[in-house]
């Protein structure tokens, strides 16, 4: 989650302004590519900022159903949740996430991701704007700004596997 921005979008962060947001995201990698979901409101200027799916843990739910829902929720599909990646820490202003992300595989491997939604939000002010499959070169030539922190520098997408902690500082 980056910062807030100055922006009439900011106003999508509404929800999470002064709260601290336990996140689950998964990693999804296939034929060389990383699934990604695009969001708005989150950088000025409009600009998208891309990161795994993912979204809020619900109490009562473990990580890994959490994960499920979201994925279910932000991509139509039904996912099989494995081993704990990455821990990020995010701090900025009123924001403020610790996001844990898992690796993910996709139960049917020929399904066709869909876009979802976020049900923290209206129908017409989601957050969520586009997926899409993309692979570490495509990565690196967007803005660092553009992607997640645990995203940024890839090589290959074998990198994403590579166990990580980013604290704020």
């Amino acid at each position: 989650m980056p910062g807030a921005e100055s922006d009439s979008s900011s106003s999508l962060l509404t929800p999470y302004n002064g709260l601290v947001r336990v996140r689950v995201g998964g990693l999804l990698v296939r034929k060389g590519a990383i699934l990604l979901a695009a969001h708005r409101g989150l950088l000025p200027n409009g600009a998208t900022f891309w990161s795994p799916p993912g979204g809020g843990w619900a109490f009562g739910e473990s990580l890994k159903q959490a994960l499920v829902r979201e994925f279910q929720e932000e991509t139509g599909l039904a996912v099989r949740v494995g081993r704990q990646l990455h821990l990020h820490e995010f701090r900025r202003d009123a924001l403020q996430a610790l996001e844990i992300f898992f690796e993910v595989t996709a139960e049917d491997d020929t399904a066709t991701p869909r876009l979802g939604h976020d049900p923290e939000h209206s129908p017409d002010n989601q957050l969520l704007s586009e997926l899409a499959w993309l692979t570490p070169r495509q990565l690196l030539a967007l803005p660092p700004a553009h992607v997640h922190p645990i995203l940024r520098g890839l090589l290959s997408t074998d990198d994403v596997f590579v166990p990580q902690v980013l604290l704020s500082t």
